[in-house]
């Protein structure tokens, strides 16, 4: 089923246009998509009979290996834009859809609600609306009253929100994200003047926190008040100065997300407080927590990662990365910090890498737990384990509770779930040329009916 596209590429439109380095990358992608478009691969194997690898729809279905339950994402086949459930097999169960379109991000709630950005793309490149619909497609909730912006209330939602009750924006047991009376944390940008930092306008990270009844909870945090705590070396800050970073666009933060109940802080090490919130600059290669009380940088992975380094020793260079995130308490690997590490084209001088990994390591001692990444595959097969692993923005990863990890691999408009052993168990393409945010696996029990009677994911989870 096609679904409306949403606002997402109006705003990645924009936003490349501002960054000649991911210009570039993406002139390459379009290139290499164009190619793939004429030309059919032989001997790639598919789950739907008769279908093409470049179709829509599901690639991969080991049943006995995988997570079993519904996928949500949103989708960008057609205009305004749609948020769409579906299930092992790739067939539609629910749509969601908005007068003003669903924009590019969409997260489940328990009970068949989800939340989304909606609205209209600013001048900015920013979202006017954060959105909670009911499982009938009712609007239960709507927040768009941030700042104003050319006579328009907006919300300025830029990349990422999230709901009071759970860390992540997915399953975690006994976690659940508040359906009503919760507090949602948005990431957003405002422009700044700062002459001491750089000459340009710069787009600075914000954020900040709505009540249920619309109103400000008090909490905002602004990136370029804590700029000196950010591990920039004088090449970094002569870049910033002279160029703005990525022309104005200096961190590009993309991911928000509270710790959550962890073993570090239950240890005695208080950078890792649950209320703490992990986030993520693309453009600087960096993961930062925030103390929530004082604001301050407490934890930082990068900007630095040369081999002197532990984080060039022991993680090598991570390149614009997405959806860096603590993994919840209850799922395998809790404690342990996931991220999509891009490759690509980012940092402060610029470094480059032509593929992508997912990597899961101790935020304490830096050692690499777990990797994904396949860079010896080809661009001309865009299906199973002959693909060149690859997505130069936007993507993310969840941890599921049977150990597997669903991964969105943005660019190419493909999710997979990998088993600890690297084994695709489940693929769904979106078709060529159709780029994919980021996507969830939802549990059984939060689809009403449960239509497929997939086993619900609370025998499956950690005790």
């Amino acid at each position: 089923m096609m679904c409306p596209k949403s606002v997402y590429l109006f705003s990645t439109s924009r936003r490349i246009r501002n960054n000649p380095g991911l210009l570039i990358a993406f002139a390459l992608f379009l290139v290499a998509f164009l190619v793939l478009s004429f030309i059919a691969p032989a001997g790639v194997s598919v789950a739907q009979s008769g279908t093409s690898p470049w179709e829509q729809g599901v690639k991969v279905y080991n049943a006995g290996r995988c997570c079993d339950g519904y996928t949500v994402f949103s989708d960008e086949t057609s205009s305004p834009g749609c948020a769409r459930l579906i299930d092992m097999n790739g067939y539609t169960v629910k749509k969601w859809t908005a007068a003003d379109g669903i924009g590019y991000l969409t997260k489940p709630l328990p009970g068949g609600s989800i939340m989304s950005f909606g609205g209209k793309t600013t001048e900015t490149g920013n979202i006017t609306k954060v959105l909670q619909f009911d499982w009938n497609n009712t609007l239960t909730w709507s927040f768009s009253g941030w700042t104003d912006i050319g006579g328009q209330k907006s919300a300025e939602a830029h990349h990422d929100f999230q709901r009071e009750g759970n860390p992540v924006g997915y399953y975690a047991p006994g976690m659940d994200p508040m359906v009503t009376g919760g507090k949602t944390l948005v990431l957003s940008q405002t422009r700044v003047n700062n002459p001491a930092i750089s000459w340009w306008q710069l787009l600075d990270p914000v954020i900040y926190e709505v009540g249920a009844d619309g109103k400000s909870t008090g909490f905002e945090w602004h990136a370029i008040d804590h700029f000196n705590e950010m591990g920039f070396n004088d090449t970094a800050k002569w870049m910033i100065m002279w160029l703005g970073g990525f022309w104005g666009d200096y961190l590009h933060m993309n991911a928000i997300s509270t710790l959550g109940p962890n073993k570090w802080y239950d240890a005695g090490d208080a950078r890792f407080n649950p209320d703490n919130i992990i986030t993520s600059s693309r453009s600087a290669n960096l993961i930062m927590i925030i103390d929530r009380k004082t604001g301050h940088i407490v934890y930082r992975v990068g900007p630095d990662y040369s081999t002197n380094t532990p984080e060039g020793q022991k993680l090598g260079q991570i390149i614009g990365q997405h959806n860096a995130h603590m993994i919840p308490r209850g799922l395998p690997g809790e404690g342990n910090i996931l991220v999509f590490d891009n490759g690509g084209f980012a940092g402060y001088p610029p470094v480059t890498r032509g593929y992508s990994r997912v990597i899961e390591f101790n935020p304490v001692t830096l050692d690499k737990v777990w990797e994904y990444q396949n860079p010896n595959g080809s661009f001309f097969i865009p299906a199973g384990d002959g693909h060149l692993f690859y997505s130069f923005f936007i993507s993310g990863a969840q941890r599921l509770p049977n150990g597997n990890t669903m991964i969105t691999e943005g660019a190419p408009g493909r999710i997979i779930e990998v088993t600890p052993q690297d084994e695709i168990v489940w693929e769904y393409t979106l078709g060529p040329w159709q780029a994919l945010y980021r996507a969830y696996r939802v549990p059984p029990e939060w689809v009403p009916g449960n239509p497929n009677a997939y086993k619900n994911w609370g025998s499956l989870a950690k005790q």
